[in-house]
């Protein structure tokens, strides 16, 4: 006999006495059901039409108030329309008379309902609210009140006998459910009585080889299944024996070699410079390398003491860099530097930048992440000597600059002596080239006091409209130069928001100069303002070539120019103008798509919430 017959017969017992206790319950609650069902039959329906009965007698009385204050039109129609109402429910009750004494309520229900309508005859007809008012309390009043506490007593009544039995109800379900216990653990005792008995006969082959399993799973590689019996069961114990043996084989092969791979494996990241540190599925560090354990203050012989000895500012870098990658939304790649953290050292202050990668199983998906904090110090302060140097040579720029132009200027205005036509267009020309230079300088200068942190916004509340049309003015006449039809649309209605009014208008102003240097001929430019999730937004379109979508990620970093596109300046207007809106607690975005143009959008914050630039 094979094991599968031998595990069904073992389970006819239990099959026989779950159909015993199925038979027992469906019994169970049939005769529940019924009990039930008697008390919505016999009750509930007299309880619905006695509280009905009520309503409409209350309806009917505020009806004859009505009449009595002079509203004689809406007491008739109130009184007709609900006296049909309480008949029918009447009627209903007569038909359903159940309990003892519910006869004789019904019929004294009857009697003051008549009482009350030859009561109503009376009323209606007199004229006066004097009369209508002594009679009212005199003569309706007294029926009105006898014919409502009937309808009381009816409701009592069956209320009374509902809760009898509901509570005999109960009693029955108490005692059926004891019997039902009873008799259900009687059959399932007996059951798996019967069924363990022939169970655990079937399967002490399994026993024998589920033991040697567990010692095979604890390293015991000697460990092997003694048994006797043929089928399926013994073709388990002679494979699971040639398994052990090829486990057994195999490790006495392959254990070097594992421990080599776990050795080269650490000497590699040992041998990077930058600390890099090793988080479980769960939070844990699970390792970390040399210059993490001189760095961070981790030992690699106790990578279990978490990152308690780490500086709290890094502390929190390394948190935020796990969290993001085991939270499924893979690698952590830093935007620029302005994400590096100072850590102060000996030799002075250091800077990493974090970085972050998933670890994965083939079959169980993220168990890990990999931290790496790279040592961006030597950049960094070649970046801090870069952005000096551009600050120094742009204040140097500006003095002569300033002499130049006003040189050009001079000139130009014919105050030294009278131009040739050919000399205007040359100094013209030179002006343009000096506007153009001092744009680039004053560029270069709003870009190093961002960059030392040194620029300062005055905030104060203003309309986005009025920004708008400001913003906008001086444009006007160059887009009318190219035929560009520069449009805005405005919300009269919109808050007030707190910003520095100059430095938007300097970001509004870069983006319309932008959208009308680059539309055609007879293009449009439209700028608008939206709102929506506590920011107010400004978006700046355009109908010229747009931008490929390989640039749009670049295309608001500093001295970058899409290749192709005579920009006319140096590669810093939207770069500035990000870190305007960043500084103002915003964000800003385009929106593009080759030969269809452009859409440049940036958003501020309804209410103040500034940064740090």
């Amino acid at each position: 006999m094979t094991l599968r017959s031998r595990l069904l017969i073992a389970q006819l017992p239990l099959a026989l006495a779950l159909g015993l206790v199925g038979v027992l319950a469906v019994s169970t609650l049939r005769e529940l059901g019924e009990g039930g069902q008697r008390i919505l039959q016999d009750n509930y329906r007299s309880v619905l039409a006695a509280q009905r009965m009520k309503d409409a007698l209350e309806r009917i009385d505020s009806g004859a108030l009505f009449v009595a204050i002079g509203e004689r039109k809406q007491g008739y129609e109130q009184i007709a329309q609900q006296q049909p109402l309480f008949e029918r429910e009447l009627d209903v009750q007569q038909s359903n008379v159940t309990e003892p004494g519910e006869a004789e309520a019904t019929g004294e229900l009857r009697s003051h309902w008549e009482a009350y309508l030859e009561a109503l005859e009376r009323y209606l007809p007199l004229e006066g609210q004097e009369t209508l008012r002594a009679r009212y309390l005199t003569d309706l009043a007294p029926r009105f009140h006898a014919t409502r506490n009937a309808a009381d007593a009816v409701l009592a009544l069956n209320q009374d006998a509902m809760v009898a039995k509901s509570e005999e109800l109960r009693r029955t379900s108490k005692r059926i459910n004891m019997l039902t216990i009873t008799g259900v653990l009687a059959a399932l005792l007996a059951g798996l009585t019967a069924s363990a008995a022939l169970t655990r006969r079937a399967l002490h082959p399994m026993a024998v080889l589920s033991q040697a399993v567990r010692r095979l799973g604890q390293g015991d590689l000697e460990a092997r299944a003694q048994v006797a019996a043929t089928g399926e069961i013994g073709q388990l114990a002679a494979d699971f024996n040639a398994m052990a043996e090829r486990l057994r084989v195999y490790r006495e092969s392959s254990l070097g070699e594992l421990l080599q791979a776990q050795s080269s494996s650490q000497a590699a990241i040992d041998s990077l410079p930058d600390p890099v540190v090793v988080f479980s599925a769960e939070g844990g560090v699970l390792n970390v390398n040399r210059a993490a354990e001189q760095r961070l203050g981790v030992s690699v012989e106790q990578v279990d003491a978490s990152l308690a000895h780490v500086g709290p500012e890094l502390r929190e870098v390394l948190e935020r860099v796990r969290a993001h990658v085991l939270s499924g939304k893979g690698p952590y790649i830093p935007r620029g530097y302005e994400e590096a953290v100072r850590v102060e050292s000996g030799e002075g202050p250091l800077f990493f930048l974090p970085r972050g990668t998933p670890v994965y199983a083939e079959t169980s998906g993220i168990v890990g992440a990999t931290v790496l904090l790279q040592d961006v110090t030597r950049l960094k302060r070649f970046d801090e000597l870069k952005n000096d140097l551009v600050a120094t040579v742009a204040h140097e720029f500006r003095t002569p600059l300033t002499s130049l132009r006003m040189a050009i200027h001079l000139c130009v205005e014919e105050v030294v002596g009278p131009l040739t036509t050919k000399q205007a267009d040359l100094l013209n020309a030179a002006r343009e080239d000096c506007e153009r230079l001092q744009k680039i300088v004053d560029d270069l200068l709003d870009l190093s006091r961002i960059q030392s942190g040194q620029l300062e916004l005055h905030v104060r509340a203003v309309s986005p409209d009025e920004l708008v049309e400001e913003a906008v003015a001086p444009y006007r006449g160059t887009a009318q130069e190219r035929q560009v039809d520069l449009v805005t649309f405005l919300s009269p209605d919109m808050d007030r928001v707190e910003v520095d009014p100059e430095r938007i208008s300097v970001v509004l102003g870069n983006l319309v100069a932008n959208a009308v240097r680059h539309s055609p001929e007879g293009g449009r430019v439209e700028v608008a303002l939206a709102k929506g999730d506590g920011a107010v937004r400004f978006e700046v379109s355009d109908n010229g070539p747009g931008i490929p979508h390989e640039h749009q990620a670049r295309i608001f970093d500093r001295f970058y120019r899409v290749p192709g596109v005579d920009g006319g300046a140096a590669g810093l207007g939207l770069s500035i103008a990000r870190d305007i809106v960043r500084a103002h607690g915003g964000d800003i975005g385009v929106m593009s798509e080759e030969g269809k143009g452009s859409r440049f959008w940036f958003t501020v914050p309804e209410r103040r919430g500034l940064v740090t630039a």
